[in-house]
């Protein structure tokens, strides 16, 4: 079976993007810089998350779930935030990051508290900020996550 050639987020045979005619390059910087920042913003906290720090522990336990909560939460953090930077499974880094940032905000709104810990509301900032650069990469590389649905469909 002969796979169909790939040719990147928003590209077409004819080097253009599918969305309003933007040039290639300027598609392709914005998809990186999308991806990284999410995958920073995921990346950055796991400090915080692996080394028990007192308020992520505090954040945890008021959530009921510390510390397998946040240990687990630390996991697929860091599996998202390395599937986001690679280019050939950031569909599914994406997919991970609105999955984690859709409960991190539920959390927020419901028990933490927007402004959680005294932190001004930063984490709740970060976590709809991950969400909307998952979303936009998720759009942006929707071929892999068709290619494969359409594997599994035959």
């Amino acid at each position: 079976m002969m796979m169909k050639p790939y040719y990147g987020p928003m590209q077409t045979k004819t080097g253009r993007t599918s969305i309003n005619n933007i040039p290639m390059k300027i598609a392709i910087i914005v998809d990186w810089i999308v991806r990284i920042v999410a995958a920073v913003i995921l990346l950055q906290t796991l400090y915080f998350k692996f080394t028990a720090h007192s308020e992520s522990v505090a954040l945890f336990t008021k959530l009921g779930v510390e510390p397998w909560g946040r240990i687990g939460t630390g996991v697929i953090e860091l599996l998202a935030g390395i599937l986001l930077v690679l280019p050939p499974t950031a569909f599914f880094g994406a997919m991970l990051g609105i999955g984690l940032m859709a409960g991190a905000i539920l959390s927020h709104l419901s028990v933490l508290g927007i402004a959680s810990s005294g932190d001004g509301g930063q984490l709740f900032i970060l976590a709809i900020i991950v969400l909307l650069c998952s979303g936009i990469t998720a759009w942006t590389h929707r071929e892999q996550g068709i290619r494969i649905w359409n594997k599994f469909q035959n």
